[in-house]
C-alpha cells in the first residue's frame, strides 16, 4: 500500500514562450489556459482553471527497483549523456541565456513529465545518445501541440513532407507529427538517417535536424574545397542553425553540471506513467474518457494527434492512457457496447446540398460519408438518407479540438480586428479571396492553421480578421440603428440621413451584399446638425 506519486503536466503554452531564447525563430505556440495534467487520478478545478490529483491508497504490483539517484528521470539523463561540450563563446551565450531564466526548465518540465520516459525508452531501444530527449525542449518546448508559421508541428516540429518521408500520417481526423510515440519514432529515425548520411557526426546530424542535410553536406564541401576545418564550429551555416546547436549542447552542460552552476533539477518520475492502449477501432474520445475516468480535455491533452471529437476510422487504433487505469480501461472498452463508440445521425438531403458541405456541416469528412454510405462518387440526390458519425458531447467540451485551439489563436490574432468568416465557392483561390479582404494569403493559411499552398475545398469555412472600421465622430454624430423596411434602398436611406451610400457600406461591411432586405439593421453615423430627419 502506498500513495501514488503525481505527475504534472502544465501546458501553459504561452508562459514559456516569454522566456525563451531570442535567437529561437520556429515556434509559435498556441494560447491556451494553464493546465495540470496529473497521470493517476484527475480533477478538474473549473474555477482555478486547474487539474489537481486526488491521492487514494491503491494495491498495485511490486514496482521494478530503480538503481539510486535515477527516480528522478532528468538525473538519469544528466549522469548518463556522453557528450562533450566545449566552452566557446556561443555555448556560453545560450547557457547563460539559460541561467538567467532559470524557471524556463521548472515550466519546460511540467510539460514532458507525461512523455519524456517513452521518449527515453524509445531512445535507448535503438541504442542512440540519450541527449536526443532534449531535442523536444529546443524544438517545441514540450508542447505537443506546438505549430510554426512555416507548417511545422508536433513536439519534433515535423514539416508535412518530412512526416510523411518518416511515415507520419496526416489526414482530417490525425496528424501523426503530434503522436508522441510515432513521431518520436520518426525523429530518430530520421536522426540515424542523418548520422549515417553526414560522416556519423552528431553535431553534424543536430545541424541538419534544423537546416537540412543538404545545406549542411554543401557547407562541409565548401570547407574542403578552400581547405578549411570541417568541424561544425568552422561550418557556414544560417544564423537559426549556428544558434540551434549550441542551444542544445548548453542544456546538456547545465543537466549534467546542474550543481556546479546552482540548479536545482525539477522531479520527473523515472517510471512509465502512459501506456498504449489497442482499441481497435475509431471512438469518440468523451467516450474514451468516460472509459478512462478522465475529462475529454484530459485524454485530449494526453493524445494530442486527435484533431478533432474522434480518433481516426483508419487508424491509427492506439490511445495514451494512464498506466494505472490502462487495464482497466482495455476491460470496460472490451465489454462496452459497439454501438456507443461512435453515435449517428440520419440526415435528409435537401436542396443545395452538396457532400463537402454535409461533411464539414456535421465536422466529417467526405471519404467517411462516402465509406459509411456506400456511395461511389460525390453525387448526391434531394431526399436521400445519409448516416452521419456525430460527436457525443457539444463542441465547447473538446477543448482542444483543432476547432477549439484555433479559436484561441483567434483570440490572440483578433486584437484590434474584426473577425469574418468566409465560405468558399467554386472558383475561389486564396489569392483571390485574400485581395477581397485586403490581407495576404499566408495570414489566412496562418490564421486557419494550413499551408499557403493547400487546396481549397468548396464549402470550406475560412476566418478571415479584417482590420476594424474606425468611425471618427465629433459631439455632434450619433450612432442610429435603422431598420430596413419595405421598399428602402441604400441610396434612400443614405439620402434620408444626408450620408454617403458608401459610408453607409463601409460602416456594416456590406461590400459582398447586393441588397438589404426588410427588417434588417442597419448601423448610420448620424451628424444631427446636417440630418433632416
Amino acid at each position: 500500500m502506498k500513495l501514488l506519486s503525481s505527475l504534472f503536466l502544465i501546458l501553459s503554452l504561452t508562459a514559456c514562450q516569454s522566456i525563451m531564447p531570442q535567437t529561437t525563430e520556429i515556434q509559435e505556440v498556441s494560447e491556451v489556459p494553464e493546465e495540470i495534467l496529473i497521470s493517476d487520478e484527475l480533477l478538474v478545478d473549473e474555477e482555478e482553471g486547474l487539474i489537481h490529483l486526488v491521492e487514494e491508497e491503491v494495491i498495485s504490483e511490486p514496482e521494478q527497483e530503480i538503481p539510486k539517484g535515477y527516480d528522478n528521470l532528468w538525473l538519469k539523463l544528466a549522469n548518463e549523456f556522453t557528450f562533450e561540450v566545449p566552452d566557446n563563446a556561443r555555448i556560453i551565450k545560450q547557457r547563460n541565456y539559460y541561467l538567467r531564466h532559470p524557471n524556463y526548465l521548472k515550466k519546460v518540465s511540467k510539460r514532458a513529465e507525461p512523455f519524456l520516459w517513452l521518449i527515453v525508452e524509445q531512445i535507448e531501444q535503438g541504442n542512440m545518445p540519450l541527449e536526443l530527449a532534449l531535442f523536444p525542449v529546443v524544438e517545441s518546448t514540450f508542447d505537443p501541440f506546438a505549430f510554426s508559421p512555416v507548417g511545422a508541428s508536433g513536439l519534433w516540429q515535423f514539416m508535412p513532407k518530412s512526416g510523411a518521408r518518416f511515415g507520419l500520417h496526416q489526414d482530417w481526423w490525425y496528424d501523426g507529427r503530434r503522436d508522441v510515440y510515432a513521431a518520436t519514432r520518426g525523429a530518430l529515425n530520421y536522426m540515424q538517417f542523418l548520422h549515417g548520411y553526414l560522416d556519423e557526426d552528431w553535431l553534424y546530424a543536430f545541424a541538419a535536424y534544423n537546416s537540412g542535410e543538404g545545406r549542411v553536406r554543401r557547407a562541409i564541401n565548401k570547407n574542403k574545397k578552400h581547405k578549411k576545418p570541417l568541424d561544425y564550429w568552422s561550418l557556414s551555416l544560417p544564423k537559426e542553425t549556428e544558434n540551434y546547436v549550441p542551444k542544445l549542447l548548453a542544456l546538456i552542460d547545465i543537466l549534467r553540471n546542474h550543481e556546479k552552476y546552482g540548479v536545482e533539477l525539477p522531479y520527473i518520475p523515472n517510471k512509465k506513467v502512459l501506456s498504449y492502449v489497442d482499441i481497435g477501432s475509431q471512438i469518440d474520445l468523451a467516450y474514451a474518457a468516460e472509459l478512462a475516468d478522465l475529462t475529454v480535455a484530459e485524454i485530449q491533452l494526453i493524445n494530442p494527434a486527435f484533431n478533432h471529437w474522434a480518433t481516426s476510422p483508419s487508424g491509427p487504433h492506439k490511445l495514451l492512457i494512464p498506466t494505472v487505469s490502462a487495464d482497466q480501461f482495455s476491460e470496460k472498452l472490451a465489454n462496452a457496447d459497439k454501438d456507443k463508440r461512435i453515435q449517428w445521425d440520419r440526415y435528409t438531403v435537401k436542396s443545395g446540398d452538396s457532400l463537402s458541405v454535409i461533411a464539414q456541416k456535421h465536422e466529417t469528412t467526405t471519404s467517411v460519408l462516402r465509406q459509411i454510405n456506400d456511395l461511389d462518387g460525390s453525387f448526391i440526390k434531394i431526399g436521400q438518407p445519409l448516416l452521419i458519425p456525430i460527436a457525443s458531447k457539444s463542441q465547447q467540451q473538446y477543448l482542444y479540438s483543432q476547432a477549439k485551439r484555433f479559436e484561441r489563436q483567434e483570440s490572440k490574432y483578433g486584437v484590434g480586428k474584426k473577425k469574418v468568416v468566409y465560405t468558399v465557392v467554386e472558383g475561389d483561390t486564396l489569392w483571390d479571396i485574400s485581395r477581397a479582404y485586403k490581407v495576404t494569403s499566408k495570414q489566412i493559411a496562418k490564421w486557419n492553421g494550413f499551408q499557403p499552398k493547400k487546396t481549397l475545398r468548396l464549402g470550406q469555412k475560412l476566418t478571415i480578421w479584417k482590420t476594424a472600421r474606425v468611425v471618427k465622430t465629433n459631439v455632434t454624430t450619433r450612432r442610429v440603428t435603422y431598420h430596413v423596411r419595405t421598399g428602402d434602398s441604400l441610396a434612400r436611406i443614405a439620402s434620408k440621413f444626408n450620408v454617403k451610400t458608401a459610408d453607409l457600406v463601409r460602416w456594416n461591411d456590406l461590400e459582398n451584399t447586393k441588397y438589404i432586405k426588410p427588417g434588417q439593421k442597419i448601423k448610420v453615423y448620424v451628424d444631427v446638425l446636417k440630418s433632416r430627419t
